[in-house]
């Protein structure tokens, strides 16, 4: 298995990770995180000896076959089934039924099979690529976002491949329902180091966020206890009555480690601004229809009635017409066939690529966030925009100089900064990470209006929507239930004949998940009450001990002054014992602490399977 040993890796002076180790284990499939330029894609190009390390060691058995998706596109042959067939070994050149079996599951057809691969989109060429990999049947898979431009059902075969593939994994994804989906550990890129659990994602930043804070409560103590001494030593070093027990605090002080400040990541806040309405009902969709060839329209006969609160997520392979679906009801385009009627205190803010290019390029992020409304002054638009990480200067950067991902976050604050009851979000996902998603989820789940969104996540379908409007089987069609509603009672057609899954326990619509919420909220709460007691105790104590270690101090100082020796040694003693007691309550709140995390996180899974 491969092996990084010592491994560290720099830019410009600048550190990138340092004393990097990780040993693969057979079949280990991992899902690698952390923010970008945290030195994820790097870490792939230095096993695949694309990029020079600085110092370490990279350890790759003989024969060893590591396969990477690439995302630059070149292609040599007259039709995607050749194309593809170009990676088979010389005795396998015409073994077809192998890359057809990888095309059809990422959702060519059998026509464009014969077709030529640069005839296709950007998002299919990417799948060929991807084709071409699968076939090579390496040892181990590199992927580097791989879900990228794949819909739902590529989503949902790529997810099932990589749960069979036999070999190892390492995959880079912001789709964290996706990769908490096939990974059997986690792994990491944080403050320059690489840390692994074996587990998903949410026990991975579990583990880190517990480590963060006995680090930080750990620091705390000992700044308290540097400072002590370092004023001590300075007090009594000159003294020859004091020389000796200065010189020994100094010895202690030398052989304390100095803790450096732990580094924060911005991520982005999100809450929607809630216009209220008296409606009940906020619009109703009556036969909507709608083609660009009147010979084959895109969706036809779609009714549903749009209550208060209602989510409805419109879902399907690409290029079917979905954002157009959206953009039809949010009034973007020309209506052809049906009718929409809103109530008058229905007001919505749309999220859709073409809000994004309609983004004025010539002025800056505040003030593009400050256009949506005449109440929104400069200030607001400005903490608007810190919210969606570009607080300080960077809110004063043009539009024109930011990338796709950082428009979308533009865009983003331009919806929060807009009252509505009703949202339209196409893909709001793309471009986020994975810590931005979550915060985007959250957002949604305590927005008091209705929602409309078009998203390839199975995770925003499982947690969110309770009716759907899916594209398939050559049309569109309006369901009255859930995601998971779908899945058992209809289905994908491209996975018939598969095994559906049975549920477990009836699904509940939103008002039941708020009210079973609560009430785990509030089980916990009385479970955690005697931790909480012990750890305001403790803190109490601790801030009282505090306040007589400064008053014991302060005495000591003088006593040295005045030259006292008896007070000096009696006081140090005082000092000493206060001291210690401190550090009693030190620990007793650490342990608290770690027993109220630990029903914390066992409460946070229950409220995961609320959701699920």
């Amino acid at each position: 298995m491969i092996q990084l040993t010592n491994l560290a890796k720099s830019f410009g002076g600048q550190s990138l990770f340092k004393d990097v180790n990780l040993k693969l284990s057979s079949n280990q499939k991992i899902g690698f995180v952390g923010r970008n330029g945290s030195g994820k894609s790097t870490l792939f190009k230095i096993i695949l000896g694309e990029e020079e390390y600085d110092s370490g060691d990279v350890s790759i058995p003989k024969n060893y076959m590591i396969g990477t998706l690439r995302q630059h596109l070149v292609f040599t042959e007259p039709t995607v089934r050749e194309e593809c067939a170009l990676v088979l070994p010389e005795d396998e050149q015409w073994n077809f039924y192998k890359i057809e079996k990888l095309l059809f599951g990422l959702g060519f057809s059998e026509a464009d099979l014969d077709k030529d691969p640069m005839s296709f989109s950007g998002g299919y060429q990417i799948r060929i690529n991807l084709v071409k990999l699968l076939a090579t049947e390496p040892n181990m898979l590199l992927l580097d976002e791989p879900t990228n431009y794949l819909d739902i059902l590529s989503l949902r075969w790529l997810k099932g491949f990589i749960r069979e593939f036999d070999g190892e994994v390492i995959l880079i994804t912001h789709d964290r329902d996706f990769m908490d989906s096939v990974s059997t550990h986690t792994m990491g890129v944080q403050r320059k180091s690489l840390h692994l659990v074996h587990g998903d994602s949410y026990k991975y930043y579990g583990t880190l966020e517990l480590a963060d804070e006995t680090y930080e409560k750990t620091k705390a103590n000992q700044d308290k206890k540097r400072k002590e001494l370092t004023e001590f030593v300075a007090r009594n070093k000159a003294r020859a009555s004091t020389a000796a027990l200065a010189q020994s605090k100094q010895k202690e002080l030398d052989k304390m480690d100095e803790m450096e400040d732990l580094s924060t990541d911005a991520t982005l806040s999100f809450k929607f601004n809630y216009k209220d309405t008296p409606a009940k009902l906020l619009f109703r969709a009556e036969a909507l229809g709608f083609g660009y060839d009147p010979k084959s329209p895109l969706f036809q006969n779609i009714t549903f009635a749009m209550e208060k609160g209602k989510r409805l997520a419109i879902i399907g392979k690409n290029g079917k017409g979905k954002s157009t679906l959206l953009n039809y009801i949010a009034g973007e385009m020309k209506v052809q066939e049906g009718s929409l009627e809103f109530h008058p205190s229905t007001h919505f803010a749309h999220f859709g690529q073409t809000n994004i290019e309609r983004l004025n390029t010539k002025v800056t992020v505040v003030d593009e966030i400050a256009s949506m409304s005449k109440e929104i002054g400069i200030p607001q638009a400005r903490n608007i925009a810190g919210r969606m990480m570009f607080s300080g200067e960077l809110g004063d950067k043009k539009i024109s100089v930011l990338s796709g991902g950082e428009r979308s976050r533009v865009m983003l604050g331009k919806i929060i900064a807009t009252p509505a009851n009703l949202l339209f979000l196409d893909e709001p996902t793309n471009h986020l990470d994975m810590q931005s998603i979550d915060a985007l989820a959250n957002a949604i789940d305590g927005f008091e209006g209705s929602l409309i969104m078009v998203t390839h996540s199975e995770m925003l379908l499982h947690r969110l929507a309770d009716a759907l409007v899916i594209f398939h089987k050559g049309g569109a069609e309006y369901f009255d239930g859930n995601y998971a509603d779908f899945l058992e009672k209809i289905g994908w057609e491209e996975e018939e004949g598969k095994v559906k899954v049975k549920k477990t326990k009836p699904k509940i619509n939103h008002k039941e998940r708020k009210k079973l919420r609560k009430g785990v909220t509030q089980a916990r709460n009385e479970v955690r009450k005697p931790y909480t007691k012990e750890i305001k105790l403790c803190e109490e104590k601790i801030e009282t001990l505090e306040l007589e270690l400064g008053s014991k101090n302060k005495s000591l100082e003088e006593a040295s002054n005045s030259g006292k020796n008896d007070d000096i040694m009696a006081l140090s003693k005082a000092v000493g014992l206060v001291q210690q007691e401190v550090d009693s309550y030190y620990e007793r709140l650490e342990s608290a602490t770690e027993k109220d995390d630990a029903i914390v996180a066992e409460y946070d899974l229950k409220l995961e399977e609320i959701d699920a």
